[in-house]
């Protein structure tokens, strides 16, 4: 880390109420794999017309989402997590708007907290809009097919999918309600952000003194529209990430750093 550039947004930071803005290199440190890191393979995701329209690929989803959800729901929160945690208890931090999906802010005691691309951990009927718990439709996705228990070697993705290789026929679960098509409760590459919980995420961001961006690359929209946001009312912004950003050219401060580090050292300078 740049001491001295960190020393520079204790600074800017220091006395403010901060909103932040987290993407994927936060919780890189759980286990879950970036997708625009260095290294992170070249992805074709699945889009919500596919998921909704082809039986086959509805049916490779919830395989490949099944197997993701189990490494999910075995991450834990990192420092990084934890220390925006522990700022928001003690007031420095007014709320965390997040574009991931593994709802690591929420379990490691962050109250604030608006998911953009939506969570995991919940499943949505596309009829009737029942939300289900993740686990309760696991429980009878594993039940259904047990062949899914014995999958070992497949690989995570950022999202909760995962390459499921298999081309078995696969049982899905439907609601319970209305016997609807059941999704988890995420946001697909070709779906909109739902307008409320943008229109939260940027009253957030107005409200607050500054912005702090934490690992993301800023490459989806939703979160340049935030930066720009921040910017118009007047915010400090700085953005902690590995490696270059789509927003660096628009901070007031861009550090080149792992963000559970920073973020740990930023709680232990801005709470003195």
């Amino acid at each position: 880390m740049d001491s001295a550039k960190f020393d520079a947004v204790v600074a800017l930071l220091t006395g403010k109420r901060i909103a932040v803005l987290t993407g994927a290199g936060i919780s890189t440190d759980s286990g879950i794999p970036d997708y625009r890191g260095e290294g992170a393979p070249v992805r074709k995701p699945m889009t919500f017309d596919q998921f909704r329209s082809d039986r086959a690929s509805h049916q490779r989803y919830w395989a490949g989402s099944h197997l993701g959800w189990r490494r999910f729901a075995a991450a834990v929160p990192n420092n990084g997590h934890r220390a925006l945690a522990e700022m928001e208890r003690t007031g420095v931090v007014t709320g965390v708007v997040t574009q991931n999906v593994d709802g690591l802010h929420r379990r490691a005691g962050s109250a604030r907290v608006i998911e953009l691309h939506g969570s995991m951990d919940r499943v949505r009927c596309l009829t009737c809009g029942q939300l289900f718990a993740r686990a309760a439709v696991a429980a009878k996705l594993s039940k259904a097919n047990p062949w899914l228990e014995t999958a070992q070697d497949f690989e995570l993705r950022p999202d909760g999918d995962a390459e499921p290789g298999s081309g078995r026929e696969l049982i899905v679960p439907v609601c319970t309600v209305c016997g609807g098509m059941l999704k988890p409760d995420v946001v697909f590459f070709g779906e909109l952000v739902p307008r409320d919980t943008f229109l939260a995420a940027q009253s957030l961001v107005e409200h607050a003194d500054a912005l702090v961006v934490a690992g993301s690359s800023l490459a989806v929209n939703s979160g340049i529209r935030l930066l720009d946001r921040a910017n118009k009312a007047g915010h400090p912004v700085v953005i902690i990430n590995r490696g270059a950003t789509k927003g660096d050219h628009r901070a007031s401060i861009m550090l080149e750093s792992g963000t559970s580090e920073t973020l740990t050292a930023l709680a232990q300078r801005l709470q003195r």
